[in-house]
């Protein structure tokens, strides 16, 4: 659907709370190293998720070891790379999917054309990354590149994101992150609320639809979303009126 509710909804300690990260807790840089991480982010993250019963879950196409870096010193559960990647507890180390690495033939046409045109090609393990927000130019092009790149490959899947495209194994994506996090504790039993900006963060969105709970959209363009946020700083407002909220004693209940 492309309509949204006006405003965004109140907190409720039911809730069980998945956010992208780029574009929707930090805004988007031309480069993922160069990001500006706000200083208040991972104490608001931190006590949001003592609020809610831990039920606070980071889920991003960024490796797991770059999220908790970046959210020093808050470590939550988290999903990474997509999914290829599940925290479902802080307190204990992340699994991996199995993935076999990425043909060396699809890396060495990438890396060819991406230093020929003068882009980023991110390594991300068994994903990689080719970002092209200083050349938006050349989007058709690089969508053409990489599709061609892994067209005989039905192991791998190519998302179309903001100014990027990742190359990963098939099989992974935000939905199921959220689905897997949702069969265990703290997060089983509540209602599933997803946060996110971009094309890639629709699977979640559809997920938590499909599961009785609802999605908040930062930006602009359709979305499967029940809420929108404009921009990253009202995103980052709401959590915090949350924050305040809930210590308050307000939104008791599990309502969506």
């Amino acid at each position: 659907m492309s309509g949204h509710d006006i405003g965004l909804p109140a907190p409720n300690s039911g809730w069980a709370l998945f956010l992208d990260f780029d574009g929707t807790l930090v805004e988007i840089a031309e480069r993922p190293d160069a990001i500006r991480v706000e200083r208040r982010l991972a104490g608001t993250l931190g006590r949001l998720s003592g609020l809610l019963g831990g039920a606070v879950a980071i889920v991003s196409g960024r490796p797991l070891a770059e999220i908790d870096r970046h959210l020093s010193p808050a470590r939550l559960p988290a999903a990474g790379l997509h999914g290829l990647e599940l925290r479902p507890r802080p307190d204990r180390p992340g699994r991996s999917r199995r993935a076999g690495a990425i043909p060396q033939q699809v890396v060495a046409r990438l890396e060819d054309f991406a230093g020929r045109a003068g882009l980023l090609l991110e390594h991300k393990g068994p994903a990689m990354a080719l970002h092209y927000r200083n050349r938006p130019d050349l989007a058709d092009l690089c969508r053409s590149v990489v599709r061609e790149a892994v067209r005989d490959l039905p192991d791998l899947h190519v998302l179309d994101g903001k100014m990027v495209l990742e190359v990963k194994p098939a099989g992974g994506d935000k939905g199921r992150a959220v689905r897997a996090f949702m069969q265990h504790a703290p997060f089983r039993g509540r209602v599933p609320v997803f946060v996110g900006d971009d094309i890639t963060d629709e699977d979640g969105f559809r997920a938590v639809n499909e599961l009785g709970g609802f999605g908040v959209k930062v930006g602009a363009g359709p979305t499967l979303a029940r809420y929108r946020a404009d921009s990253v700083p009202e995103l980052r407002a709401w959590l915090e009126r949350a924050v305040s909220c809930l210590a308050n004693g307000a939104g008791k209940g599990v309502e969506g």
